[in-house]
């Protein structure tokens, strides 16, 4: 198949395909979230951070369903209600990709995207409890929301077209620079996470860790779907890959799935937290005496932390040592 319209095709049609599997996904995230939310606090006061979640996520929702209908409705109209377009689909394509709705879909997954990484960037705040670690990524955030804008501007001007000349350039532009805050705030959560479980499975073991550095933890807290398919959408935008198309589909559904996912997460009490990002980074392990009189240590989770006592205890002339773990709460 060396046609590249009808690769495109192709790959818009299965990006379609995928978009409608992924909105199920989000579907069940997002109400598995809402559940949580009512579940939680039934009887009691609703936290402000859960009814900041409610309404982050149902923003979400409302633009991964524009942006869904949009294609679904653009891919009806070039393939059955126009299947007998002078020039066939490509050129369809081509008189028809500034309608107004496209136009709309555009904005949705710009929306969408300011969205995810100003949680990104947030998330990046908690992990790692210092401000200035997220200075230059708030630069890039600001430069993607005017070329985000942009962007719109110019791929829905009439005859204009979202993958070819001056729109498609301001386009990569835009993507490049979103990408580039994908890439850079992914791998500073992943590097802290790493180093975290790394001090942490060196004191307490790998089960006590994992809750907060697992491979899950760094999946999502990450936004590493999010950030490969970002990727790969903007290599195939760059070379004019007629396959870019499905890259962007399913680049834009991470958009919504992976913040979904993180909410839904520290709803469900496992997500990192600001105390915890402060706390676990700031572990330490000290030696000393215990209460009990005997010597001990004491693994300390920062100055506003627990900590956690392990003394040796002989119970009987021919019983083994054992780990007895006692908690004191500092003051």
């Amino acid at each position: 198949m060396s046609d590249p319209n009808a690769i495109f095709q192709n790959a818009y049609y299965i990006g379609n395909n995928f978009n409608g599997i992924l909105y199920g996904v989000e579907l069940v995230l997002y109400f598995a979230s809402i559940w949580l939310i009512t579940q939680n606090h039934r009887g009691q006061q609703t936290k402000r951070s859960d009814k900041q979640f409610l309404f982050f996520s149902t923003g979400l929702l409302v633009m991964i369903t524009i942006y869904v209908a949009v294609q679904s409705v653009f891919g009806e109209e070039m393939w059955i209600v126009n299947a007998d377009y002078p020039g066939g689909s490509g050129q369809y394509l081509a008189d028809n990709a500034a309608v107004w709705y496209q136009t709309l879909g555009s904005a949705a997954s710009i929306v969408l995207n300011l969205m995810s990484d100003g949680l990104l960037i947030y998330r990046t705040f908690v992990v790692w409890s210092d401000w200035r670690i997220v200075i230059f990524p708030s630069i890039l955030y600001l430069a993607s929301a005017a070329l985000g804008i942009l962007t719109c501007y110019t791929s829905g001007v009439p005859n204009s077209d979202f993958f070819l000349g001056e729109a498609a350039q301001i386009a990569l532009s835009y993507s490049s620079v979103v990408i580039g805050l994908n890439f850079t705030c992914s791998m500073l959560i992943c590097g802290r996470i790493l180093y975290v479980a790394k001090r942490m499975e060196a004191t307490l073991g790998r089960e006590v860790s994992k809750t907060y550095t697992g491979a899950a933890s760094l999946i999502i807290e990450s936004m590493l779907p999010y950030t490969l398919f970002g990727i790969a959408y903007v290599v195939t935008l760059g070379i004019n890959s007629p396959v870019s198309i499905f890259f962007l589909s399913v680049y834009v559904m991470f958009t919504c799935i992976s913040p979904q996912m993180i909410i839904l997460r520290v709803l469900l009490g496992r997500g990192w937290t600001r105390d915890a990002g402060s706390s676990l980074g700031t572990a330490r392990f000290v030696s000393g005496p215990s209460s009990a009189g005997g010597s001990g240590s004491r693994f300390t989770y920062g100055s506003e932390g627990t900590a956690i006592n392990l003394r040796n205890i002989t119970v009987s002339k021919s019983a083994v040592s054992e780990a007895d773990y006692g908690l004191d709460s500092k003051v």
